[in-house]
């Protein structure tokens, strides 16, 4: 039965809007943990002078786990868009998002000088951070935007075709 109160609707949409976050960040620590704990495997190993190389690498196996994550989970409810789509926004904003970490390792580790394991792990937390942020905010308004229980929005829309559907019927 769909919220009929403002208040009713209002605590729908919170409701929702604190799962999601919830879910978010599930997947988002997880992410985290892939990414930085890959950043610091290949700067150990393989990349030891490459610390944006190996950032790069570790932040697109983190997004393939975080597609898979957030659309299955997190943001199931709102799919309304093919996958081909949904995965195209979902790599765009995580392009950027990824640029964003980068940047900020980049900036710390080259132009500051701060050329420590420390320091790049720092300035990495706080790119990703930074990309996380921006991240829940493209989600939510660009890649699954679809319809999603208890949005006010949802409830006038399906109202709006009810009455239509019954002057059709009518």
């Amino acid at each position: 039965m769909p919220p009929t109160t403002f208040v009713d609707r209002l605590r729908a949409v919170v409701s929702v809007f604190w799962r999601e976050v919830a879910k978010f960040g599930v997947i988002g620590a997880i992410s985290f943990v892939i990414d930085l704990g890959g950043m610091n495997l290949l700067t150990h190993t393989v990349l030891s002078h490459k610390p944006t190389t190996a950032k790069i690498l570790s932040g697109v196996v983190a997004t393939i786990f975080a597609w898979v994550g957030n659309r299955s989970w997190t943001f199931r409810h709102r799919r309304s868009r093919p996958a081909a789509h949904e995965v195209t926004l979902f790599f765009l904003v995580n392009g950027v998002a990824l640029a964003i970490a980068a940047a900020v390792l980049a900036f710390s580790h080259y132009v500051l000088g701060f050329q420590t394991r420390l320091a790049d792990n720092v300035a990495s937390v706080i790119g990703i951070g930074l990309g996380t942020l921006f991240r829940f905010w493209s989600y939510r308004r660009f890649v699954f935007a679809g319809e999603h229980p208890g949005d006010p929005e949802d409830d006038q829309s399906s109202a709006a075709s009810e009455r239509n559907n019954a002057n059709l019927a009518g």
